[in-house]
């Protein structure tokens, strides 16, 4: 399991890094790799939100007796489900290596990341929205700026934190050597 581990990881790395000489300039290698697995798991949400509402759910309520979610709400919640441990895998073993956090850790704070930007995804987008005026697309596009923004700094230095004495396998210098 561990050697399937370390080539999927390998594949995602040759296959993610080989976009970045165009990008170099612009951001840091792990910055490329935050927008490319993030907006990768993304663009992995919309189809399934898409396949689910339309094809599974057929935009029908999804009754599961004791609750009932409407079809739009059922979707998201599906391909959320699909989309976080993806999501959470890419972080943890190709954007942000080598925290010293402990994976439950890492977790518990990768999932209260997450649902502080859908809670900041509605806040925002309602406000541009409802108070501002702006049309929907502009709101969304602003709204996904921050929330990306946010996100990142979030990751990087909340859930997936790197302590100043950490040394990588196989590097004799300190993460506060390297800076």
């Amino acid at each position: 399991m561990r050697r399937l581990h370390h080539e999927i990881r390998k594949i995602i790395f040759e296959f993610v890094d080989f976009f970045y000489p165009p990008f170099k300039k612009l951001m840091s290698l792990q910055m490329y790799r935050y927008a490319a697995c993030g907006g990768g798991t993304t663009l992995l949400n919309i189809f399934i939100y898409f396949i689910t509402y339309n094809y599974i759910l057929k935009k029908q309520v999804l009754d599961l007796d004791f609750i009932a979610f409407t079809p739009h709400i059922a979707a998201f919640i599906i391909a959320f489900c699909i989309t976080f441990p993806l999501g959470f895998y890419l972080s943890m073993y190709v954007v942000f290596q080598g925290s010293h956090l402990r994976r439950r850790i890492q977790l518990i704070r990768y999932f209260s990341v997450a649902l502080v930007c859908i809670i900041l995804n509605y806040v925002l987008i309602k406000f541009f929205v409802e108070k501002l005026k702006w049309y929907p697309t502009p709101s969304l596009i602003v709204t996904a700026a921050i929330v990306i923004f946010f996100s990142y700094i979030s990751q990087r230095n909340f859930s997936f934190k790197r302590s100043n004495q950490y040394q990588h396998p196989g590097n004799p210098k300190t993460s506060n050597q390297l800076k």
